[in-house]
């Protein structure tokens, strides 16, 4: 019986910690771990923080195209339940190409171009 009212007191105090998250857009970096030089490898790095809820989509693009092979960090979150995310991936920049990061949340895509340091 005790391990019951235990598990109830838990899972309310959840359900209020959860409905005090209101949902909010992601703040969106995109940068590359060194300074941008076209020819040089780099890594192309894109976080994403202070969004709930916490399911979300995020895409490294060469020319609109989805680039093959990133890494994503486990999902964290901050305090009031916002929650933030990188993806990464080694790259070597070249003038002619455009780098973006694409992420989705609440069914909204939004394209967020990398800026070369040059």
């Amino acid at each position: 019986m005790k391990g019951s009212v235990f598990a109830v007191v838990v899972g309310l105090l959840c359900l209020q910690w959860g409905s005090m998250a209101k949902e909010s857009p992601p703040k969106v970096q995109v940068y590359s771990r060194a300074p941008g030089e076209f020819g040089k490898a780099n890594t192309l790095i894109c976080h994403v923080s202070g969004f709930h809820p916490p399911e979300i989509t995020i895409e490294l693009l060469k020319n609109g195209n989805e680039m093959p092979g990133a890494n994503q960090t486990d999902l964290a979150f901050e305090e009031n339940w916002h929650y933030h995310l990188s993806r990464h991936l080694r790259f070597t920049p070249s003038k002619e190409d455009v780098y973006a990061c694409k992420v989705t949340h609440m069914g909204k895509s939004n394209m967020f171009v990398w800026e070369a340091d040059m």
